[in-house]
């Protein structure tokens, strides 16, 4: 063993055990901000159980890396503009990867497949590829819908743990879309039950009248629903066969996504 590997050696037995430790520190404070909310350094304390002087050291380094950003009149802090650009990079990362699969789906199927990530209690539109025929969805990049009445949101509700799918259901306006919405949170609460069995969700014209979408998750290593594939298209085209065939290849390709990306 070299000088340098020697060095190397000691300095990980000296500081190698704290400096993880202060890694899973920075990253239990950052996830007290799952919910987007704002807090003060006494709440972050209590939610992460360190000592304020401790927490108030890790949450001053995270906010010079721009990884929290503090309100001065409020003393409340919230996630920075860093984490927003490495997002932006990892939803961009998600979408080349997803890209070839969301084609291949559109020549398969003959209708729009669309790809859309989760935000709070909504999913973001981040792709889509829109098949020929002229009677198709009308979703667009950069919509956002609410998850509880769209088939891409309950086939992340289902592969989120389970008290995280419950608050955002009580987060949501459950409202009426269509005679077909469902409202109450227990009866889609056991739909997601039912979707975590099968491996896809179905909006049975509960966005939007006329029209049928299936949809299944991409998954992370937990097991989580970090995003939704799905494909759409009128009811008199997606007849229950039809949503049966179309499943199983949203399925396939969604196990391929997540093998890549994780």
């Amino acid at each position: 063993m070299d000088k340098n590997d020697l060095e190397e050696k000691k300095a990980t037995v000296r500081g190698g055990a704290p400096s993880v430790q202060s890694v899973r520190r920075a990253i239990e404070i950052l996830q007290c901000f799952n919910n987007n909310e704002a807090l003060t350094l006494t709440q972050i304390s209590k939610k992460v159980g360190l000592h304020k002087s401790t927490t108030y050291g890790i949450v001053s380094t995270l906010r010079e890396a721009e990884l929290l950003y503090k309100d001065e009149e409020t003393e409340k802090y919230q996630l920075g503009t860093e984490l927003c650009r490495i997002a932006a990079n990892v939803r961009m990362g998600l979408r080349n990867i997803c890209l070839p699969h969301i084609g291949k789906l559109c020549v398969e199927t003959d209708e729009t497949v669309n790809l859309v990530i989760p935000d709070d209690t909504s999913v973001i539109y981040l792709e889509k590829t829109e098949s020929q025929h002229s009677v198709r969805s009308c979703t667009s990049i950069g919509m956002r819908l609410p998850m509880y009445c769209t088939a891409v949101g309950k086939a992340i509700l289902a592969f989120l743990p389970p008290e995280d799918a419950s608050a955002v259901l009580d987060r949501s306006m459950l409202v009426p879309r269509t005679v077909n919405t469902l409202t109450s949170k227990d009866t889609i609460l056991k739909e997601i039950q039912n979707i975590r069995l099968t491996g896809y969700a179905v909006d049975q014209e509960e966005l939007e009248e006329g029209l049928i979408c299936v949809a299944v998750p991409v998954l992370n290593l937990k097991g989580n629903a970090i995003a939704a594939i799905s494909c759409s298209g009128p009811k008199q085209r997606m007849k229950d066969d039809r949503v049966q065939k179309i499943s199983e290849l949203l399925l396939q390709h969604a196990r391929q996504v997540s093998y890549i990306i994780n």
